[in-house]
């Protein structure tokens, strides 16, 4: 198991950028058809460990499915960092795009497969 730390993210143009406090631990990669073609590797996290630092008015929203998760990204480079939500037990969550992360190698790390075509 991983430490928590602090890492910092961002848009690919560099409009939004946020940190988040995580260990890395418990990442997915989801095949519905949003998360497959963008080729998301996720960490949910309580919002209270997320901060936008800056770039709230340049961000786009898109729902789809039940509309229960709003996917945000860059209005000018498209790159979606994260997602706001509820959790399974309805308190505020994010869903970092750690791909989005500048101190961390992805392909470093093992992620759990989800089925969510089939939700």
């Amino acid at each position: 198991m991983s430490e928590a730390e602090t890492h910092e993210g961002s848009c690919m143009c560099g409009k939004v950028a946020f940190e988040v406090e995580t260990d890395l631990d418990g990442l997915i990669e989801c095949n519905c058809s949003h998360c497959y073609r963008k080729g998301l590797v996720l960490k949910f996290v309580p919002a209270d460990k997320f901060r936008l630092v800056h770039g709230e008015g340049d961000l786009a929203e898109f729902r789809f499915n039940k509309h229960r998760i709003e996917h945000l990204f860059c209005k000018t480079c498209g790159v979606q960092s994260f997602a706001r939500g509820k959790g399974p037990d309805g308190a505020p969550v994010v869903a970092v795009n750690i791909r989005t992360l500048e101190d961390i190698e992805p392909w470093d790390y093992e992620t759990r497969k989800v089925d969510g075509r089939s939700f």
